[in-house]
């Protein structure tokens, strides 16, 4: 039950960055450099109290600048994709390409897939192209090259953290790193500076809760599931996003939206059972 708590609340709080993030930009209380950079700012406060809390001293230097910059480029390439794309496609769009990237990382390292974990790929690629081809329902491109970024960097953020033997404060040590990095960000675009009482609220939710207590939540559930299953759970996030959408934002999830959602997320289910089915026909030792 405990792991159930933990992983329920951890997949709210991914799916609310989405939320949150939409509704402070679609209504512009915000530009979109300044809530990156209070929403990491916001989230390395917040890892910063926890893990002092947790482990009763400041958090040892176990981050790293180039985890760190790929922090920067999942945050920073989001807030500005969801200038352009609604909750849903933009959920859909990093959750796809953040597995995808894990997928072909295991692929590159040289994982031989079953034809099962193929076909699951290829549906799920299949899903994300048809999504972003030309068309009335189509989204913006330059909104889902970003967002496409933003999923690449998080999957290599998750790829270089999976093994860490302290990811609480490794987290916490990243997020202080990057925080330079999206100040850089935000000087640049002050021509575009823009601030209102809401959006900042916003991106501090998104920091402090959906991000920091978030991530917390999520290794706390981490204990109680293998690998491939908390894969597959994270399934739920752009189901949950969109729903959000529709519920706070009045979005209408399109055809196309719907149909690329049971591509992307079926093909990636096929793909972890097909990998979990190698992993055991490889023996105990090989298990996710």
């Amino acid at each position: 039950m405990r792991t159930i708590y933990w992983t329920a609340l951890a997949l709210v709080a991914f799916a609310a960055n989405s939320i949150l993030c939409r509704m402070a930009l679609r209504h512009a209380t915000i530009d979109a450099a300044t809530f990156s950079t209070i929403r990491l700012t916001a989230g390395a406060v917040t890892l910063l109290l926890v893990n002092a809390l947790v482990q009763k001293g400041p958090a040892s230097a176990t981050g790293s600048w180039l985890s760190a910059g790929m922090l920067f480029l999942y945050a920073v390439p989001f807030s500005f994709a969801y200038t352009r794309l609604n909750t849903g496609t933009g959920a859909l769009i990093l959750f796809g390409c953040v597995q995808l990237t894990m997928m072909m990382a295991a692929l590159w390292s040289g994982e031989r897939p079953p034809p099962l974990q193929w076909l699951g790929l290829s549906l799920a690629l299949g899903g994300l192209i048809y999504l972003v081809l030309p068309g009335f329902e189509a989204p913006s491109f330059a909104g889902a090259a970003l967002m496409g970024l933003a999923g690449f960097s998080w999957g290599v953020y998750s790829l270089r953290g999976r093994n860490a033997p302290n990811p609480l404060a490794q987290t916490t040590n990243n997020f202080v790193r990057s925080v330079p990095l999206v100040l850089a960000v935000s000087l640049l675009s002050l021509p575009q500076f823009s601030v209102q009482r809401q959006g900042v609220l916003l991106a501090v939710a998104s920091g402090a809760l959906a991000s920091g207590l978030g991530y917390v939540a999520w290794y706390a559930a981490l204990r109680g599931l293998t690998a491939t299953r908390a894969a597959v759970v994270q399934l739920m996030v752009p189901i949950l996003a969109a729903l959000g959408g529709v519920v706070f934002l009045a979005e209408v999830i399109s055809g196309r939206l719907l149909l690329s959602t049971v591509l992307v997320l079926g093909g990636i289910a096929l793909a972890l059972i097909g990998r979990e089915s190698l992993s055991r026909k490889s023996g105990p030792s090989q298990r996710a």
